[in-house]
């Protein structure tokens, strides 16, 4: 969600074919495959030559596919962001790829620039910023810096397993704490309770606020959709426990996929309930590569809505014209209404939502970061990369 990697319309076709294997044997993972990327020069495409299994047994799941942490030393910590249509103007992402593994992650797509697969790679071999918060230091310490708003986590989630370990996201906090610059975060897991003892204070002085993501609160639905995200359950604790540390908290009711997760009101009753005054939600968006990864897994989890389910979300993108349809193009890239959708379908969901954030009382106040207790000399070190 920083600048939009996806400014061109996209309509589907010239997809590499990719080796698959059934999705249900991949346990823990969102895909089945290694989608072969949009700027691939090789293509190869399945063969069955009968020798398939004889090392397992033909009937046995294939082993489970390890996550791989690969460390790059970033060039810059801060992105800038332009569009319209999201909220923030500044945002630091410690990682690409996410091991959430979350189906429909628009995010998946950008793993293409890096020569990587927006299917398993995305998932299993995480990028790694080490330098991330010594670059973070260095920029907040630049004399022309204006601070705004920093969000962390917009594109992958900050709190993601491999955080647990490495920690980055941690440290970015306390580069954050340090220089008193306001930031928010938004992320789909518990670990972000680790670091209360950090966001807590700062949020009593106005420096910080937190969104959790809960799409449903269908555990059966969550576990295929999102399979190494936290539980809807554990996530609405997680909200309770930011609230009662004194943390702004809300939540996002993203994506909203047509027919498959249709409990929107459910969840911002939950969330208000467990002390979210927020909410925000988004459309889906299948921008490239996402685009048969989503139709793949419809077809293996929900086969007699599958087709149904895209022509809705071309409705709410606007794919009016029988071509592009015909073409199977699902994704209209323009700020106006990718977040939100358009037509009919769009103002219906947008009723839905500002109906029941009526009901609850979500959004009526809005929280202020304060920009004013700025001060960059306080940061340990006096801006220097350590």
């Amino acid at each position: 969600m920083d600048h939009d990697p996806f400014p061109d319309e996209h309509d589907g076709a010239g997809q590499a074919p990719a080796i698959r294997i059934p999705a249900q044997a991949v346990k823990g993972r969102g895909v089945a495959g290694r989608l072969a990327h949009r700027f691939s020069v090789d293509q190869r495409e399945a063969f069955d030559d009968g020798w398939a299994g004889l090392e397992q047994g033909a009937d046995a799941a294939p082993l489970p596919v390890r996550t791989e942490v690969i460390w790059e030393d970033a060039r810059s910590a801060l992105t800038r962001n332009d569009s319209p249509d999201i909220f923030f103007s500044h945002s630091v992402n410690p990682y690409r790829g996410c091991e959430h593994g979350c189906v429909y992650c628009y995010a998946r797509a950008t793993h293409s620039y890096l020569g990587m697969s927006p299917g398993l790679d995305f998932e299993t071999r995480i990028i790694a910023k080490r330098n991330v918060a010594a670059l973070l230091r260095a920029e907040l310490a630049r004399p022309g810096h204006q601070p705004s708003v920093i969000n962390i986590g917009s594109a992958t989630d900050c709190y993601q397993p491999v955080e647990r370990e490495l920690r980055l996201t941690r440290a970015l906090i306390e580069v954050l704490g340090d220089a008193r610059h306001p930031f928010s975060l938004i992320t789909k897991s518990s670990g972000v309770e680790r670091d209360l003892d950090l966001i807590a204070p700062l949020a009593a002085d106005r420096l910080a606020a937190v969104y959790v993501t809960i799409t449903t609160l269908d555990a059966k639905l969550a576990r295929i959709l999102e399979p190494r995200a936290a539980a809807p359950h554990r996530r609405l604790r997680t909200l309770r426990a930011l609230a009662d540390a004194g943390v702004p908290v809300g939540v996002s009711v993203a994506p909203q996929i047509p027919f498959i997760t249709e409990d929107m009101e459910q969840v911002l009753a939950a969330a208000r309930e467990a002390g979210a005054t927020r909410a925000f939600y988004t459309v889906i968006r299948l921008p490239w590569e996402v685009d048969p990864l989503m139709r793949e897994w419809l077809q293996l989890h929900y086969p007699d809505r599958a087709a149904r389910v895209m022509a809705r979300i071309q409705d709410l993108h606007g794919i009016d014209d029988a071509q592009a349809r015909q073409r199977g193009k699902s994704y209209d890239s323009r700020h106006a209404t990718r977040m939100s959708g358009t037509g009919i379908w769009g103002e219906l969901l947008r009723q839905r939502f500002h109906k029941a954030c009526a009901r609850l009382g979500l959004n009526r106040e809005r929280f202020e970061l304060d920009l004013s207790q700025y001060q960059p000399g306080l940061a340990r070190g006096q801006g220097a990369l350590f």
